[in-house]
């Protein structure tokens, strides 16, 4: 976390947390949800516009990435100053990168080692690894076939509706807040 963020934290306790204004596809990509478009639906619902605006601006991303944590609730977060803007998951907390080497990075750029490996019924595949859980993603899937191939990834068989509970995530920490 930015050193800049535990300062505001402390300076500003108490600040309300935000749910439903920051959501991570399936691509690693981050969306920003108005008011408007959180009214369309739930962030991995499918409704057309759900998803909001696709943030492009790097440094905006890096700051996201260095101050993106979960709670003991397994709610992940972006550390905004001292407001905690939970964020809506399309898949998974992470989605990770195959690189050339076969080596591992999540989507905000962290290296791991893969502990193991699971299919979905749809065929998806996420890799548990010394730094968390997450979907690989669907360009790097070819990639990630080759040590799977050779032995040196174990795949196991899991229900997609299943992932949630078994590695601790909330995939709508929104939802889970107007209970």
């Amino acid at each position: 976390m930015d050193d800049i963020v535990k300062q505001a934290i402390a300076k500003w306790p108490g600040v309300p947390n935000c749910h439903g204004w920051l959501g991570l596809d399936a691509r690693g990509n981050w969306y920003m949800r108005d008011d408007r478009v959180q009214a369309l639906g739930w962030f991995a619902s499918g409704v057309p516009g759900c998803k909001g605006s696709l943030l492009q601006h790097d440094k905006l991303i890096a700051f996201i990435g260095r101050n993106y944590a979960a709670d003991a609730l397994g709610q992940w977060f972006f550390q905004n100053g001292p407001q905690r803007v939970y964020v809506e998951l399309e898949a998974t907390p992470l989605i990770w990168r195959v690189q050339p080497n076969l080596s591992l990075r999540d989507h905000i750029g962290r290296p791991a080692r893969v502990q193991g490996g699971l299919v979905d019924e749809q065929g998806y595949l996420y890799l548990l690894t010394d730094t968390g859980f997450g979907l690989v993603h669907t360009q790097d899937v070819a990639l990630a076939a080759e040590p799977i191939e050779q032995g040196l990834w174990q795949v196991q068989e899991v229900m997609q509706a299943d992932l949630p509970n078994r590695y601790g995530y909330q995939k709508s920490p929104q939802l889970l807040y107007k209970k």
